[in-house]
């Protein structure tokens, strides 16, 4: 296989990165990172445990980073240990102190949703003022929920009435609980949020949304799932009502699934290459929503197989277009592909992207059309029409996402450059890497190190 750029290795931090252009089909095997979404509930769930715990292979990155710092400072130990994972340490970690004393306590959430939403309700348990603040995209993030859900359940929350970062939670030593209504139609995190730090509430939690319906209902299966694998009893048998009971969390000892979502990347290289893409180690059963690649690519055009534990994509002649719901985080390489095919493309039901890292639809319409590609945005989502497509530079507005989509649309039109691939760092540093390895190109090459 060979590919053409510039360079072979381009920067992590804002000046422009030449995306590869394959000259052939790929064929490549490829094993990602740990997902992001596992290792930081697993972590939160850590920190409350009734012992200490083990992650094996989890996730290395900024998001996974800040997590650990944020533990840290309200008085998780965390340590690195040797382990067998292609990607880094083990974490063990040792849980905080119930009613734990912190006094004037900063966490930096960066950009992580799970940072800034997750552990404010777990540094409720601790006594202290613990100031939440983060990068300049961070405090453009929906945070209303969080602010109101931590001020229902009776904790002071200082917020300037912004609803959104900076705020400081003054916290008390312990939560009460009970019954607590939310609007969470911006962000499924917002229930995982609660329900993470539920089981260790007084009288456990009943969290009911009530609003438009909640985005990204598969991220709050997997918050469920985890927890009851870990002994936390959770009632969400009543659509929109989530039951968890007061009691432990049980320390474990367990390997985190790598990021089916942060595959996508790499499995559409296949059909942006008409090639075969492997990702081995694919979960038969899972809660990730990137799962869903099973079904989706399929519908733009590529034969999928699953065979002992192993993803097998190939490209077919052509991308089609389609249309498709509820792609969630999905959605930007879906775009990307959607960007290069043949027909009209309808993703909906991803209005809440607005509120991701960036406003990803907004985003998404913008570097398509720079590269004189035909996209608009509709009320919930995307209309993607075909278009050739020129080299330029795909910006990346500090999200990973992004910098992933302009890379797969690079390998099909020759010239692009992602403004900063450094982005990708947030849930995969490895990934300029991985990228240039499908083509067999090294370590030291790719400039990843």
């Amino acid at each position: 296989m060979s590919f053409m750029t510039s360079t072979t290795a381009g920067s992590r931090h804002g000046t422009p990165w030449p995306a590869p252009f394959a000259t052939a089909p790929l064929d490549a095997t490829v094993r990602v990172p740990a997902s992001k979404s596992l290792t930081n509930r697993y972590l939160v769930l850590a920190a409350l445990a009734d012992g200490p715990s083990r992650l094996r292979s989890p996730l290395h990155s900024r998001d996974s980073a800040l997590m650990v710092q944020a533990l840290r400072a309200l008085g998780a130990g965390v340590e690195e240990v040797e382990g067998d994972g292609q990607f880094g340490p083990d974490l063990v970690v040792t849980p905080i102190e119930p009613g734990r004393q912190l006094g004037e306590t900063a966490i930096d959430c960066g950009l992580a949703g799970t940072v800034m939403r997750f552990v404010p309700p777990l540094a409720a348990l601790c006594s202290g003022s613990i100031t939440f603040d983060g990068d300049p995209h961070a405090r453009n993030r929906p945070m209303g929920p969080i602010v109101a859900g931590l001020r229902g359940l009776g904790i002071a929350v200082d917020d300037g009435g912004r609803g959104a970062l900076p705020f400081t939670v003054a916290a008390a030593g312990g939560v009460d609980g009970g019954h607590l209504v939310i609007d969470a139609s911006s962000s499924s995190q917002f229930v995982s949020a609660l329900l993470l730090a539920g089981a260790r509430f007084g009288q456990g939690l009943h969290l009911e949304h009530s609003g438009p319906p909640v985005p990204s209902l598969d991220h709050i299966a997997m918050t469920v799932q985890v927890l009851r694998s870990l002994g936390v009893a959770v009632d969400d048998s009543t659509p929109d009502h989530w039951i968890v009971a007061p009691g432990p969390v049980r320390a474990f000892d367990l390997r985190i699934e790598q990021d089916l979502s942060n595959a996508g990347p790499f499995l559409a290289a296949a059909l942006a290459t008409r090639g075969t893409v492997r990702i081995p180690d694919w979960p038969a059963q899972t809660t990730q929503v990137g799962d869903q690649w099973r079904t989706i690519l399929p519908r733009l055009g590529a034969s999928v197989e699953y065979d002992g534990g192993t993803l097998t994509v190939t490209g077919g002649p052509e991308i089609r277009g389609a249309a498709l719901a509820d792609t969630s985080e999905l959605a930007p390489t879906v775009a990307a592909l959607c960007a290069l095919a043949s027909s009209e493309s309808r993703l909906t039901g991803i209005g809440h992207l607005r509120g991701h890292e960036t406003d990803r639809l907004a985003a998404l319409v913008a570097e398509i059309n720079r590269l004189g590609g035909d996209a608009e945005e509709t009320e919930d989502g995307l209309i993607i029409r075909p278009r050739p497509l020129h080299a330029g530079v795909f910006h990346s507005y500090a999200d990973h996402r992004m910098a992933t989509a302009g890379a797969i649309i690079g390998l099909a039109v020759e010239g692009v450059e992602v403004e900063d691939i450094g982005a990708t760092s947030k849930t995969m540093p490895e990934f300029p890497e991985l990228w240039h390895g499908m083509f067999g190109v090294g370590r030291e090459q790719a400039g990843a190190r």
